[in-house]
């Protein structure tokens, strides 16, 4: 992704500016006729004309609406069916309602924050300058990866807003089934404005390819590459996933009650919606319809087809039998693991990267879960912080052009020559960039629980908690017998 917007309007204004006033300018003075011309010549150099393709534009439509039907209903459905049935109705609405109220705030100030220039705290936040989305219209653009390309800025804007809308719907599956709605509510907003769109501009905020020189954000600084969300999204919201059920508690009867998923049937739906829509998720995040989109799309497919296997793998060997809901998992794993390598690495990498994910994840939900007793509802971190730090590391390995990888692009060069600086070079500046989201999230979202938790205090009743938060919370069920 890229954070360098043009506006073509505000180019075309100045050309005809000029052009008008260049008479007037060469009548009463003539010997500024020159300067002025260089200065014009200058100026157009310095930024040149974007082209939009309709090619392009149609792709990242339909990739934002595929991000979308990740949310609802896919997520909605996949963490509706691991919990139990009386809480169904409650997690699709916290799902929903997460992505609206998401939309709603990125586009008030959060594109702002995550994709201008922040001044002197550039490094980890943008500006206000498009708070109200000022300055976005239809005529402004959004450069992609190619020099002078671009998308309407309005398609980017959407874009990026799915990705806003997803990302704190993830976090409540660590502690459904005992959370206040209106916890859920403040928590959401709290969390995109302090911890997300820091974050995002952290690690998508650069000058683009026209302007590569430009100041851009910390963990871009550092050379760390993420295609389309590895930290931004996963191991963002793993993290806070995990602090979350830890400050909010177990539920009520965790080990001693049943508490099996109440529909696998709906778990495998869900699982299948955000397979589909993950495509959008990774391939869109190209910005351009192209090789490198469809590089990213086989890579979604064959790395989630992997750690479907190795995780069904993993169970047999452990308990005997491969499960629906190990299958669900490990299909998530190897989506997560592969989110920010999706245009980097080559197909053979991203079946390496699959099968490592699944027994990996596998082993922090059975194992390291039951050792330190954390009640993470839908496995958050074992999954999405676990998957995601894997893939965000592995990702600096599988870019190299000798496994298969695409390199690291050098914008620098006149024809954005592909390099690789080596392993331990790659995958520390890719830790740097982990430890970071790690300490930025895990602190950060610790601090705003523990703000919701005086507002209005993160956890219901313990007689609502045993009747359901669907009747509890929304007066409501998902079910009638």
């Amino acid at each position: 992704m890229t954070s360098l917007k043009f506006s073509t309007s505000l180019a075309r204004m100045g050309a005809a500016a000029a052009a008008v006033l260049a008479p007037v300018v060469a009548f009463a003075q003539d010997t500024a006729a020159p300067a002025a011309a260089d200065a014009a010549s200058a100026a157009a150099a310095a930024a040149p004309a974007m082209t939009v393709d309709k090619g392009d534009t149609t792709w990242m439509l339909l990739s934002s609406v595929l991000v979308l039907l990740m949310i609802v209903p896919g997520l909605a459905l996949f963490y509706g069916g691991l919990v139990r049935a009386k809480n169904m109705l409650s997690v699709m609405m916290q799902v929903m309602t997460i992505a609206a109220v998401a939309m709603v705030v990125w586009v008030v100030y959060g594109y702002s924050l995550a994709f201008t220039d922040g001044g002197s705290l550039n490094s980890f936040v943008g500006g206000f300058s498009k708070v109200f989305l000022a300055g976005v219209d239809v005529t402004t653009m959004s450069e992609s990866f190619t020099k002078g390309v671009a998308i309407p800025e309005l398609v980017f804007v959407c874009f990026q807003m799915t990705f806003a809308a997803i990302t704190p719907g993830l976090i409540i599956g660590a502690f459904a089934e005992r959370i206040k709605f209106s916890a859920v509510i403040l928590f959401t907003i709290l969390w995109l404005t302090f911890i997300y769109f820091p974050i995002a501009h952290m690690v998508w905020f650069w000058g683009g390819p026209s302007a590569y020189t430009a100041p851009a954000g910390l963990i871009y600084g550092f050379g760390a590459i993420d295609f389309a969300g590895g930290t931004v999204v996963h191991i963002n919201a793993g993290i806070a996933g995990l602090v979350g059920c830890i400050m909010v508690g177990k539920r009520t009867g965790f080990g001693r009650d049943m508490m099996a998923p109440h529909s696998m049937t709906l778990t495998m739906v869900g699982t299948s919606l955000l397979w589909v829509g993950w495509f959008g998720f990774n391939a869109g995040s190209n910005l351009e319809a192209n090789a490198y989109a469809a590089l990213a799309m086989i890579n979604t497919f064959v790395a989630t087809a992997a750690a479907i296997l190795s995780w069904s793998i993993a169970e047999t060997f452990t308990r005997g039998k491969a499960s629906m809901l190990g299958a669900a998992s490990g299909a998530v794993a190897g989506l997560v693991v592969i989110t920010p390598a999706a245009g980097f690495v080559g197909p053979m990498g991203a079946v390496v990267m699959g099968l490592i994910v699944s027994p990996v994840c596998y082993f922090f939900v059975s194992t390291v879960k039951n050792k330190f007793g954390y009640d993470d509802t839908a496995d958050v971190f074992g999954v999405h912080g676990i998957g995601g730090i894997i893939g965000a590391l592995l990702t600096g390995v599988f870019v190299n052009p000798a496994l298969g990888g695409a390199g690291i692009v050098d914008y620098s060069t006149a024809d954005f020559a592909a390099s690789y600086a080596g392993t331990a070079t790659q995958v520390l500046a890719q830790a740097k960039g982990v430890l970071v989201t790690l300490v930025w999230s895990g602190v950060g979202s610790a601090i705003l629980y523990k703000v919701v938790d005086i507002i209005v205090g993160l956890r219901v009743p313990v007689e609502a908690e045993r009747e359901g938060l669907d009747l509890a919370s929304h007066g409501e069920a998902a079910y009638h017998s």
